[in-house]
């Protein structure tokens, strides 16, 4: 990436470039802007309105920039207005572009005629301490942008009136990716280790990813404040599939694996696709709370419950996974396509069919009735021995690698 001058880069603890102290020579950006006139396309609604932690992510990202900047700003297209009432002061500004960011950001410079710091409406987290250190790096450049990884961050980047004529340029021509800009500018990049303050909420994926998080902060503050010990975080269960062909005995082997994992001491989960089902019966309470409109509902007893809920996409395993198996082992999964990950495949010659699904080394184990080389074959009735290598090869066992 190259500029007008040299590409400046400020690391976690600093970089080769003398900054000095980059506070007091850094140009002073007063106007906050959220960017919140994008398609959703992936979405499939309005993400602005997504709810996390009680708020909504336009609520959640306006408060978050008027901690830092007394001028603060949302821009959108004209005919997508903010579909919520706003804090007393702040303005809504409509793209000259609408559709595409680099939009919005020439909309913002145009508007103020001052440097702008842009933030992405659908980000989830994020932190004042991060913009500040954006803010910081903004001394003799035109734009200050995070990297991660090797990944630009540009709708979490400071962009200073030296971009404008160029974006409008650009937009004249049709161009509308922000990183055609960057080789127009003078940019300075600030290296972060973490991805979670520009963790971005584009799928329904994404959005329990986000809850499965905010859940998590929630839990850490009730602990913090009660005076208990911080609740364990960030890990997550192991995932193992049994696959294989109609009739091979898919659902029998994990009948016969969850007993032997539990001898193990650990805790078991299970996830099965299907095409289609019904959970309640009809002329039921909660059936008729879901026939009167309830998206989502919850139906509890004593000694167990069940929460149902309707997708407008269909949930990835994943987020299955992040969302409703917080504290277990292992989670072990039936049903699901081209999923990456371990997998167990199940294949029984007498069942008619000629071959497996998977090469032997596209499997962790097989079980089958048939003469084929694998690493790691069991015969059928061999769930214990079975069970104790996935636990061991998962590293759930106490002094396993």
């Amino acid at each position: 990436m190259s500029g007008r001058g040299p590409l400046n880069e400020t690391g976690e603890a600093g970089s080769s470039v003398m900054r000095r102290d980059a506070r007091a020579f850094a140009e002073k950006v007063t106007v906050g802007v959220l960017l919140a006139g994008g398609e959703a396309r992936r979405m499939g609604r309005d993400k602005r309105t997504l709810r996390l932690a009680g708020a909504t992510l336009l609520e959640r990202n306006v408060a978050l920039l008027r901690t830092v900047f007394p001028i603060v700003a949302v821009s959108v297209r004209e005919d997508r207005p903010v579909p919520l009432t706003l804090p007393a002061g702040v303005e809504v500004i409509n793209d000259i572009m609408p559709g595409c960011p680099l939009g919005g950001i020439a909309t913002a410079l145009s508007h103020f005629q001052a440097p702008v710091f842009v933030l992405a409406a659908d980000t989830a987290f994020a932190e004042r301490a991060a913009v500040q250190r954006v803010l910081d790096a903004f001394t003799g450049v035109d734009m200050v942008v995070p990297i991660v990884d090797g990944h630009l961050e540009p709708l979490h980047a400071v962009y200073g009136r030296g971009c404008l004529e160029p974006a409008r340029a650009l937009l004249e021509a049709g161009r509308t990716s922000i990183l055609e800009l960057l080789p127009k500018v003078r940019v300075a990049t600030v290296g972060f280790e973490s991805i979670d303050p520009f963790f971005n909420i584009n799928t329904p994926e994404d959005l329990e990813t986000a809850r499965y998080r905010a859940d998590e902060e929630r839990q850490q503050e009730s602990a913090a404040s009660a005076g208990r010990p911080p609740v364990p975080t960030g890990v997550r269960p192991a995932v193992v599939g049994v696959i294989g062909k109609p009739d091979g005995g898919k659902t029998t082997l994990i009948e016969q694996l969850i007993p032997e994992l539990k001898a193990l001491g650990l805790r078991v989960g299970t996830v099965k696709r299907v095409a289609d089902f019904e959970i309640d019966r009809p002329g039921k309470d909660s059936w008729r709370h879901h026939e009167a409109g309830a998206e989502s509902y919850v139906v509890a007893s004593p000694a167990r419950l069940a929460f149902v809920a309707d997708l407008r996409q269909e949930m990835g395993l994943g987020a299955i996974v992040a969302r409703f198996f917080d504290g277990f082992d292992v989670v072990i999964w039936e049903g699901f396509k081209a999923e990456d990950g371990a997998v167990i495949e199940v294949f029984r010659e007498g069942a008619g069919h000629s071959a497996p699904l998977c090469r032997s080394d596209e499997s962790l184990a097989l079980v089958t009735d048939a003469h084929i080389e694998h690493e790691h074959r069991f015969a059928f009735g061999e769930a214990g021995p079975l069970a104790r290598f996935v636990a061991e090869h998962l590293g759930l066992l106490v002094g396993s690698a």
